[in-house]
């Protein structure tokens, strides 16, 4: 954390040997914890002021309502009681031991006050004050959309959260396969999965609501395969009178969500494609079991509305990334509302899409950078992003040859085809082998240090 400027000059005053060097080694932890509550932005200094000034005025008034006689009745008694301590105690000892005394309280009461407030927060390793200035950072952060579906956003939503919580996920509601998929043909509902990924990704208990979300039952008539994430939304929706958008933004609240997690469209959108050898395929989880080259994408309905709050989001964006993901089943879904596509395209702010390390079997089979950037314009009719975030180096050989097993391959950047589209390449090291699964995956961390140190410089 910045150090205060209080701090600077103290650390300046203070001896660098000696006895006073050694005191100072020793309670760095609770003097700097202190200081934190000096630093600017808390919002904390101002208010204690005011209450202080409060508190002098009200007894000022009691004071004059009385005609000043308690006042008179002090001033005596203090006059007094200072004649006795100078007469029988020297005043190179009774000052100072009156000043350390008074600090000494006043330290004391504020530590036993700060305490008692911190109780409040049994389960945080956290500082009260540390909380405060990070809440106070995160919400001084940018407002920052974040576009896309499946594991590549919510890992996205990891890595930002730590820097803002001004955060929008909009995302895909295409998904038809899996418990989302039977929640949908069975009871109706937009498919949860996507949704409950993010908020996940966006809660502060975000380890154990992970593992809650994704829990899913091996046992019970009808409650197979679903996860309890899903069950939770789709309850959630029932209680909010069927509307999708509140069972979303009330969850939210329950799960302590950092950002605000919200559909591209409330419409019930299906997926199609047609691919190079005619096929025609509906639905998103037959897509890229289709196996072929897709040629063309689209949904029923066609031209779905977008969610009004998704594209007030857009609008008052100071960021927006788009990706990692899925190309045609996550990313492009999105760019299928108009209203979407159109207010990405109007907005004057830094726009990067991330793109996937590994092309995806059935979906993006020997695509280089500028076919992802291509399939995106194409749906869009003009250039969108303004930058394309790459991984910098290749994986490992033996992570390179497991994926070839399943006809997978390193993307390939094509330096002057992806320029020649008018996109910027930010190359970065952004990502992790797992050497257990020979698999590989965006960091969050690094993933969003890089975001936002190119988004620092535009």
């Amino acid at each position: 954390m910045p150090i205060t400027p209080l701090q600077q000059a103290i650390r300046k005053l203070s001896p660098k040997q000696g006895k006073w060097s050694m005191v100072g080694q020793r309670t760095p932890k609770r003097v700097n914890r202190w200081f934190k509550w000096l630093s600017p932005g808390l919002f904390i200094k101002r208010w204690l002021l005011i209450s202080a000034t409060g508190l002098f005025l009200s007894l000022l008034g009691l004071a004059i309502w009385a005609k000043l006689t308690p006042i008179y009745f002090l001033l005596d008694l203090i006059s007094q009681l200072l004649e006795i301590i100078t007469t029988y105690v020297p005043n190179y000892i009774s000052g100072p031991v009156a000043v350390l005394l008074g600090l000494f309280l006043l330290l004391w009461g504020q530590s036993r006050t700060v305490g008692s407030i911190t109780d409040a927060f049994p389960d945080s390793d956290q500082q009260l004050v540390d909380r405060l200035l990070n809440h106070r950072r995160l919400h001084r952060g940018p407002k920052i959309v974040a576009i896309g579906g499946g594991t590549g956003l919510s890992t996205l939503l990891r890595g930002l959260k730590q820097y803002s919580a001004n955060i929008t996920a909009i995302v895909t509601v295409a998904d038809d396969g899996g418990s989302s998929g039977r929640l949908r043909e069975e009871i109706g509902v937009l498919p949860p999965g996507d949704i409950r990924n993010c908020m996940a990704a966006l809660a502060d208990e975000e380890k154990l609501l992970t593992e809650l979300f994704q829990y899913r039952f091996q046992a019970g008539e009808g409650l197979t395969g679903h996860s309890l994430g899903n069950l939770f939304l789709t309850a959630m929706t029932a209680i909010t009178g069927r509307d999708f958008e509140k069972a979303i933004a009330a969850s939210s609240k329950v799960l302590a969500v950092r950002g605000k997690v919200l559909p591209a469209t409330l419409s019930d959108v299906r997926l199609w494609a047609r691919l190079d050898d005619g096929r025609f395929v509906e639905g998103e989880s037959h897509i890229t079991e289709a196996g072929g080259k897709i040629r063309q994408i689209g949904c029923f309905p066609e031209n779905p509305p977008g969610l009004p709050a998704a594209l007030q989001a857009i609008h008052e964006a100071d960021y927006i990334v788009m990706g990692p993901g899925s190309l045609y089943t996550s990313i492009i879904p999105n760019l299928l509302v108009p209203e979407i596509r159109e207010a990405l395209a109007k907005v004057k702010v830094p726009r990067i899409y991330v793109c996937n390390i590994m092309t995806q079997p059935g979906e993006t089979d020997g695509y280089s950078v500028s076919d992802h950037i291509k399939a995106i314009n194409g749906v869009c009719g003009k250039r969108i992003f303004d930058a394309v975030l790459v991984q910098r180096t290749s994986p490992s050989p033996v992570v390179i040859k497991h994926y070839a097993k399943e006809k997978s391959h390193p993307v390939f950047l094509d330096k002057e085809d992806v320029t020649n589209l008018g996109c910027r390449i930010v190359l970065a090291n952004i990502m992790d082998e797992d050497e257990m699964t020979a698999k590989v995956s965006h960091n969050p961390q690094r993933l969003a240090r890089v975001l936002f140190r190119w988004y620092s410089k535009n």
